[in-house]
């Protein structure tokens, strides 16, 4: 078999199976561990496979601005915001973090809905400024320009001093084993710090993000209360995470009224 051909039935049964073990490969291709390798590495290479001691794992969705993502797919995001809505009450201090599906479900916020917001999103802040009921808490730092969110150590200190009912986090990566995962090291670390200063966490992840691995971890899974996704996601997927002890919402047919 060619490389060429190799790859392609690499790529095909990653999209297949999720993942990949370089020995089971080795065996199936009849080829040695180190081509295997090898194999892996190019295709790392060349951003089509996320790659993880002993094998591969998709990998997240590329990177794009904060613009283009928020054309990308209103339907889904607005669907998981209405899943993750029935775990909002008066009183409550949420954080909402950065990401066009967080922002979807800040816009989704019931107009008379009395709560505390904190956020490093300003495109979350300003979405919530006409909510005359809901103190909105906008963390400094440094603006991230393609995520359109602050980061850095300002946010993290300010972060110190929070304790928060709920944190909706935005998702580039999740997968059962490796946990959440993004491309960003210093967006790693305010995610990370918002699960910690959190009583319960909800992730909002859009389908495609699933089963997918990043290169800096966020949280494992047990850090994860809950995880809200589109409501076409089979149950064998979703069973994956459940074992886990992660709750799984998917929006009802007719949504629960606030």
């Amino acid at each position: 078999m060619l490389k060429e051909e190799r790859h392609q039935f690499i790529l095909e049964l990653l999209h297949k199976e999720g993942k990949l073990i370089a020995t089971e490969l080795s065996a199936r291709l009849n080829v040695s561990e180190d081509t295997i390798r090898r194999d892996l590495r190019e295709l790392s290479a060349l951003g089509a496979l996320h790659r993880v001691h002993g094998g591969a794992l998709k990998k997240g969705p590329s990177t794009v601005k904060f613009e283009e993502k928020y054309k990308q797919a209103p339907e889904a995001k607005a669907s998981i915001a209405q899943a993750a809505l029935n775990l909002v009450h008066h009183d409550q201090v949420l954080i909402i973090d950065g990401g066009t599906t967080p922002l979807a479900f800040a816009q989704a916020l019931p107009a008379d809905l009395k709560a505390t917001v904190i956020t490093n999103s300003p495109p979350v802040a300003v979405s919530l400024a006409s909510h005359a009921n809901i103190e909105v808490i906008m963390l400094g730092g440094n603006l991230f320009k393609d995520s359109l969110i602050n980061i850095g150590a300002q946010t993290i200190e300010e972060l110190h001093h929070i304790r928060a009912d709920l944190y909706i986090m935005g998702a580039y990566s999740v997968h059962p084993q490796i946990g959440i995962s993004i491309p960003n090291r210093e967006e790693a670390f305010i995610k990370r710090k918002m699960v910690h200063v959190s009583a319960e966490t909800v992730v909002l992840a859009e389908a495609h993000k699933l089963g997918t691995a990043s290169t800096f971890i966020v949280a494992n899974m047990d850090e994860i209360s809950y995880l809200a996704t589109e409501p076409h996601v089979s149950r064998d997927v979703l069973a994956q995470y459940e074992q886990l002890g992660v709750t799984v919402l998917q929006q009802e047919k007719t949504p629960s009224s606030f």
